[in-house]
């Protein structure tokens, strides 16, 4: 899709985001059955996830509740708020994903939503070796970062300008890591640009889309089903999403595939 189609969402979806509160109350009573059905590992990897700009591990307490559920050793980012690469920040995340790999001998699979899957790319860039895998949830890591509702509110709390993102770790914001890499958007995000939530086509990354709202990514079912699905994989056998049967009616794009 040419550059000039693409916007911020406008403010019927931006008002749109209320249906995170509906969603979150479906997600609780989904989860015991979400947690019985949901597909499951027998090669368990810790998981780290990162809570998206002005958030901080609080918002991502149901997914990191379903994980844990699952038999996942799941952490936050144990770093407060996400106000953007402000001192500390990045370091932080540099000694969480150490310590986590070294506490468990293995890599860690990186779920981050928003500006956290930002994060999350640029990690497994730095540490492709402590990472198994990335999954973003509405991350805008293409396209101009103008292009969310949210822009001028994250230079104001982080003190850095939208066009300065690739100066920080790691590199080219929209180049994609060389780990198995996976974007969850939603074409009803009224915060960030869908379009500039996907990755490129590559024999390692793919998209899903979902039916939902940007605030509602973490506790989104068929995003919580799709991460299931992703991390049930066995190590170095990552395969690109295919849902069949019944499962292709709750992934808009599953058909086309």
């Amino acid at each position: 899709m040419a550059e000039a189609t693409v916007s911020a969402p406008g403010r019927a979806l931006l008002l749109m985001e209320l249906r995170a509160v509906p969603e979150l109350v479906g997600f609780a009573a989904a989860l015991p059955s979400l947690t019985l059905f949901a597909p499951k590992s027998k090669d368990v990897q810790p998981v780290m996830v990162i809570p998206g700009f002005i958030t901080s591990d609080r918002s991502t307490l149901a997914l990191r509740t379903f994980l844990t559920l699952m038999g996942y050793p799941t952490y936050g980012w144990d770093l407060g708020r996400n106000y953007g690469p402000i001192p500390g920040v990045e370091d932080g995340l540099i000694t969480r994903l150490k310590e986590i790999s070294e506490k468990h001998g293995q890599k860690v699979s990186i779920i981050g939503w928003s500006l956290g899957g930002i994060y999350a790319r640029q990690l497994a860039k730095m540490h492709p070796e402590l990472t198994r895998q990335v999954i973003t949830l509405g991350s805008p890591f293409t396209g101009d970062p103008r292009h969310t509702n949210a822009w001028r509110l994250y230079q104001m709390a982080s003190g850095h300008k939208v066009d300065d993102r690739d100066r920080h770790m790691g590199g080219a914001i929209s180049k994609a890591p060389d780990v198995p890499t996976t974007a969850i958007y939603s074409r009803t995000d009224g915060i960030c640009a869908w379009q500039n939530c996907m990755e490129e086509d590559a024999p390692h990354t793919e998209n899903i889309e979902v039916k939902g709202s940007h605030c509602g990514l973490g506790h989104n079912l068929s995003a919580v089903y799709a991460i299931a699905d992703r991390l049930a994989q066995k190590d170095g056998g990552w395969k690109p999403f295919k849902p069949s049967g019944l499962k292709k009616l709750i992934f808009p794009d599953a058909f086309g595939k």
